[in-house]
């Protein structure tokens, strides 16, 4: 997934790239080199721009892909949760994961203490106490820089009888 927006975006910018070069080469023809071409610096600004901002929009928190929920014992749970995250440096990485009810409180969280660029995807557990009367919970992923939000994944907790 996160090999696809990067083609995505590459192909994107590599497309403004030849629109810039072609508009150039063409405002190019036919002058005598006295008149400008403003507005072709306004569309690939407004271009680069927009694509920029989707990046960033795009890239600002780690995706969680995958949750599962195995009981453990009397109310607790393991919840082993697979996280993408886009900036995977001991600079900026996916520094953690909660887990909330329906209502949006946290009954868990799982710090993660570094990067995992050697590891993306990758898989962390923790145990949570879930109460009785929670039937479905939501797992977020959190970034250094951003804070909490991208994909979620909300999953049934698995009851026995």
């Amino acid at each position: 997934m996160a090999s696809t927006r990067a083609t995505d975006r590459w192909r994107a910018r590599a497309g403004s790239a030849v629109v810039l070069a072609a508009v150039l080469a063409l405002g190019a023809c036919g002058t005598d080199g006295t008149e400008t071409n403003a507005p072709t610096t306004d569309v690939e600004t407004t271009i680069g721009a927009d694509d920029d901002v989707a990046d960033e929009q795009e890239e600002l928190f780690p995706d969680v892909l995958e949750v599962e929920v195995t009981p453990v014992d009397d109310g607790r749970y393991e919840v082993a949760v697979t996280l993408s995250s886009p900036h995977d440096t001991p600079e900026r990485y996916a520094d953690a994961w909660r887990v909330l009810d329906e209502e949006g409180n946290e009954l868990g969280r799982r710090e993660l203490a570094h990067d995992h660029a050697a590891e993306q995807p990758f898989t962390r557990q923790t145990t949570v106490e879930i109460p009785d009367e929670v039937d479905e919970i939501t797992v977020e992923g959190r970034d250094q820089v951003s804070g909490y939000g991208g994909a979620t994944v909300t999953v049934t907790v698995p009851r026995d009888g």
